[in-house]
């Protein structure tokens, strides 16, 4: 039995908290009513009991995990509806579950509907005709039908143009034929695609008239909608146990000349007549909206991971007390270890700086929406580039603070009870799923190459990249200012002095006469460096921008513990990129050593809220599903608890003692 007491540690900290905890959950939540709708919604989930496992998931098999996986999803969908039906509402219920810190946990190990609502509905609703929505979108809404989103093969993933699945168009019968024409275009990865979806999304290289019109979205049936038995000429299965993610039932799908009405073809953009003739679309980038959907959706997740693992490493830190650096003085908590607050700030540090850039993106990514369905496509590019990086930087900083939080807790945090391992398996997917981190690094650095090129040209810049205007016009950069304001605008000057780098570079190899494209590939390296740089300087001027926005209307509590968040996370930047600001700006060495006696401060400052901080993301237990990190702080209890559930507990001798140790110790084998 685990106390019902809180741990004494834990609890002084708390008394220690110099801020409202309250007032910043309602912040981070969006509002007083925002708070109240996501814990109304996680009530009537967990009094539901979705969450609960008879066995915990890790001693089932792979089978039996997708089976768990399946009945979850269906329960928890059928709360949702019924959050619907009570409140009439639509979309944003949907997301509000199953993209929160509810729906990871319920869910646990991936779910096999999650491509269903993040992938197949956004894309009918952003690439389909007014009659094609009203068809599909309905029957998709009330799962009638089962979706998912079938792009990556498994001979190529990242590099769209690539793809050899074929649909090719049959003006006789008005129809098209998709056609797998090697192993390596087999469809290789979408969630849900093996055994649960009897719809699916597919990109496929568009063939009418002897002509390839590049790729296409297609609306396919994969399995009978009574039987789910597979179609005739559909190849379908799933590819096997992964380091994580395994009840999200990735598959792999084949096309033996399938053939489609003319109108499962969504056309909203291109369109193909009856006759086969091709009506090309205003630009071949709308096709993607679905996958900058996801790129945006990515980096509030990423917000969701970290500020669980935080949360459970803090919490341990709290009542875990370990070596005695003092003589006859009692064991430290390790959370008084500059080390430990080193590992565990910055990471309390980054979930707010990503959560204010996700609501940033989330905003312009509406606005380009809108301005796209009016025919304006001037800044598609530009969120474009800036969904690929912080996709890219986001998925990359979850998965080190996942593992720096693990490493935080020694070797408990290498339990999966901790469910540390658990989260590391979930971030890590994200820096490959939805293209690649270095290539997506790669894509923005062609938008930026081509931002200096017009700044070059005297052209007019967007925004974000409006900086690049001083350094291509050759201003010198201003003395180097040691201020939070004075090291955004010296991460400003790196990005641009990388990016200008890059030019020469790739313009000093063409001069020798190496092809452009070998040119950019011997800079590559450069150039993602680039990239993340540029990307470096958005989140830390949007992340100090908005908190300054925001500290106007908090308490001067709260305001306080927010801009030393700000300036924490600022100045570990400012040092983990000293070699930059070195290279690009006029930073000395007694620069480098305020910055680094200010981080300590911070440190120092912050410490007393560690606890405050994380209580504030409002994660309940059953949410967070931690030995290590649950409110009450009884670790050591609830890691007993936890070892119990093991099958190997059940009885005292297992039966291999007999079978096989036995004969060895008496020399029978």
């Amino acid at each position: 039995m685990v106390s019902n007491k809180i741990n004494a540690d834990l609890q002084k900290e708390r008394d220690s908290c110099s801020f409202n905890v309250t007032e910043l959950t309602n912040l981070i939540d969006g509002g007083i009513e925002k708070t109240a709708e996501r814990k109304k919604r996680e009530e009537m989930a967990l009094k539901e009991g979705i969450h609960l496992d008879e066995v915990p998931s890790v001693y089932l098999s792979h089978k039996e995990k997708y089976e768990l996986a399946i009945k979850k999803a269906c329960l928890l969908f059928k709360m949702i509806r019924r959050l619907q039906e009570e409140e009439n509402a639509g979309m944003e219920n949907y997301m509000a579950v199953l993209g929160g810190n509810l729906g990871s946990a319920i869910l646990g190990d991936g779910s096999p509907l999650t491509l269903h609502y993040v992938m197949f509905i956004p894309t009918l609703m952003g690439q389909g005709t007014v009659e094609q929505q009203a068809y599909w979108i309905g029957r998709a809404f009330n799962l009638d039908i089962i979706g998912t989103y079938a792009q990556t093969e498994l001979g190529h993933g990242t590099f769209v143009r690539g793809l050899e699945t074929t649909a090719t168009y049959d003006p006789s019968t008005k129809e098209f034929i998709l056609h797998s024409p090697t192993l390596t275009a087999y469809k290789w990865w979408p969630g849900g695609l093996a055994h649960t979806a009897n719809y699916c999304i597919v990109m496929a290289q568009l063939h009418t008239k002897g002509k390839c019109h590049g790729m296409h979205a297609f609306i396919v049936q994969l399995r009978d909608e009574e039987t789910h038995m597979p179609l005739p000429g559909i190849k379908v299965g799933e590819i096997g146990a992964k380091l994580g993610m395994n009840g999200t039932n990735n598959g792999f799908l084949g096309f033996d000349q399938v053939r489609i009405p003319r109108d499962y073809m969504l056309m909203k953009n291109a369109k193909v007549l009856e006759d086969g003739t091709y009506v090309t679309a205003p630009s071949s980038k709308l096709a993607y909206g679905t996958m900058m959907f996801v790129r945006v959706m990515l980096v509030n997740d990423m917000c969701n991971y970290m500020a669980k693992a935080v949360t459970i490493a803090t919490r341990y830190s709290a009542v875990r007390r370990q070596s005695q650096p003092k003589p006859n003085e009692p064991e430290p908590q390790i959370l008084d270890y500059v080390t430990q607050q080193h590992k565990l700030m910055i990471g309390l540090a980054s979930v707010h700086a990503f959560r204010t850039c996700a609501d940033w993106l989330w905003q312009m990514y509406n606005n380009v929406t809108a301005e796209l369905e009016a025919g304006d496509m001037e800044r598609l590019p530009e969120l474009h580039a800036l969904s690929c990086c912080l996709k890219a930087v986001s998925t990359s900083d979850a998965a080190q603070c996942v593992e720096r939080c693990r490493l935080a807790c020694g070797g408990h945090g290498y339990m999966l009870s901790s469910n540390l391992p658990l989260t590391y398996g979930l971030v890590t997917a994200a820096c490959t799923y939805e293209g690649e981190n270095t290539v997506m690094l790669l894509q923005t650095a062609r938008y930026l190459v081509k931002a200096w090129q017009q700044a070059a040209g005297g052209q007019t810049l967007p925004p974000t990249v409006s900086y690049l205007r001083e350094v291509v016009a050759g201003r010198r950069s201003p003395p180097f200012d040691n201020t939070i304001d004075g090291i955004i605008a010296g991460f400003y000057r790196v990005a641009a002095g990388k990016i200008g780098a890059c030019v020469a570079q790739i313009e000093k190899r063409q001069k020798t006469g190496m092809p452009y494209e070998d040119a950019w590939n011997m800079t590559s390296v450069q150039l993602t460096s680039a990239s993340e740089a540029h990307c470096r300087a958005i989140i830390l001027s949007t992340y100090y921008k908005e908190i300054e926005r925001q500290s106007n209307s908090v308490s001067p509590e709260l305001s306080t513990v927010l801009r030393q968040l700000v300036d924490l996370y600022v100045v570990y930047w400012a040092l983990q990129c000293i070699g930059d600001l070195l290279r690009f700006t006029s930073i000395s060495e007694r620069d480098i050593d305020q910055l680094q006696a200010w981080y300590e401060d911070l440190l120092t400052r912050l410490r007393p809220n560690a606890v405050g901080l994380v209580d504030a993301f409002d994660i309940r237990d059953e949410i967070l599903n931690s030995a290590l990190g649950a409110y009450d702080g009884n670790a050591y209890e609830r890691l007993m608890a936890e070892a119990m559930k093991s099958p190997l507990n059940k009885e005292p001798v297992n039966q291999s003692f007999h079978q096989y140790l036995k004969p060895l110790m008496q020399g029978k084998l």
